[in-house]
């Protein structure tokens, strides 16, 4: 291990990366740790740029976090999808093979490719076979399966991340609980009648971004080579409940206003991930209580026009 770990994050401008960037800070990833972030106006599938970054940084570690990520899109720009996802990170190995890279890539899949499980089938682990239903979760997966492939053929330290659904203070609002706490905030100012929602009874299992975050410092560290770690809390919770509870904290009761184009189509009722292998390996715990969660992305809802 170098005396000064430099830590290549792709993606560092989006929710995850702020995060990754303000837990380094912190000193989550270590004591010696110097970030390293994109330059502006990066563009993962600009292989020659891509290539430039690497040999000028010269990364002893890499998180792999950019993508396009918003699974409504991955249908409207499948091509844009599977450029960002799959031929992004193509072009990211490469250029690490270019230089000779012998540090660890944290590959950052998602718990999206499990696509439909059945009920009595949960929680989801690492066994189970993937059944992607979107360009997202199909993009993700061969994502994950092309850094695996250069782990076995070229020798690079891979380990895979699938996290389920995680949420923090500034995630965009088209996602569900960022959009439900604006909502809410719109109407406790009076800006808003009622909250539009799709189907908030399906659950999910959500864990504050920074304990994700704190996953990934362990995996980089404690993590075993060639090996798929889902992240997730281990807890059930609907939409429903999320809702009720941000109203508990906000002090407001809002009419909920079921939208159509916010539903989707065949969408799992249910989800729950078993985090066992990430525990066991690296004895990670998701520690920030959900209602804090909850209070600091109603908190952030506020600061957004």
């Amino acid at each position: 291990m170098p005396e000064r770990l430099r830590l290549l994050v792709t993606g560092m401008s989006g929710f995850v990366g702020a995060h990754v960037a303000e837990a380094v800070s912190r000193g989550v990833f270590g004591g010696n740790v110097q970030l390293i972030g994109t330059p502006p106006l990066w563009d993962v599938r600009d292989s020659e740029a891509v290539r430039s970054w690497v040999v000028d940084s010269k990364p002893d570690g890499v998180i792999h976090l950019a993508a396009q990520s918003f699974v409504p899109r991955s249908f409207e720009a499948p091509v844009e999808t599977f450029d960002i996802n799959l031929g992004g990170t193509l072009n990211l190995l490469q250029g690490l093979s270019a230089v000779g890279f012998c540090g660890r890539l944290l590959y950052v899949s998602s718990g999206d490719i499990y696509g439909r499980v059945p009920l009595d089938e949960m929680p989801v682990s690492e066994i189970r076979m993937p059944e992607p239903r979107s360009p997202y979760a199909v993009s993700k997966w061969a994502a994950e399966q092309l850094c695996l492939q250069w782990h076995r053929s070229e020798g690079v330290d891979v380990v895979v991340a699938r996290p389920f659904n995680h949420v923090g203070p500034g995630q965009d609002h088209r996602f569900a609980v960022p959009s439900m706490a604006a909502q809410i905030i719109g109407c406790l100012e009076g800006r808003q009648d009622a909250v539009h929602v799709g189907n908030i009874d399906v659950t999910r299992d959500f864990t504050d971004v920074r304990d994700v975050v704190r996953a990934y410092a362990s995996l980089l560290s404690r993590g075993k080579g060639g090996q798929t770690y889902v992240v997730g809390s281990g807890v059930e919770r609907s939409l429903r409940s999320i809702f009720k509870d941000m109203c508990r904290i906000a002090g407001v009761d809002p009419p909920l206003i079921t939208d159509p184009a916010r539903v989707r189509s065949s969408e799992q009722t249910r989800m729950c991930a078993d985090p066992s292998r990430l525990r066991a390996d690296t004895g990670w715990e998701p520690i920030i209580p959900f209602d804090r969660t909850l209070s600091e992305i109603l908190n952030d809802a506020r600061k957004k026009p």
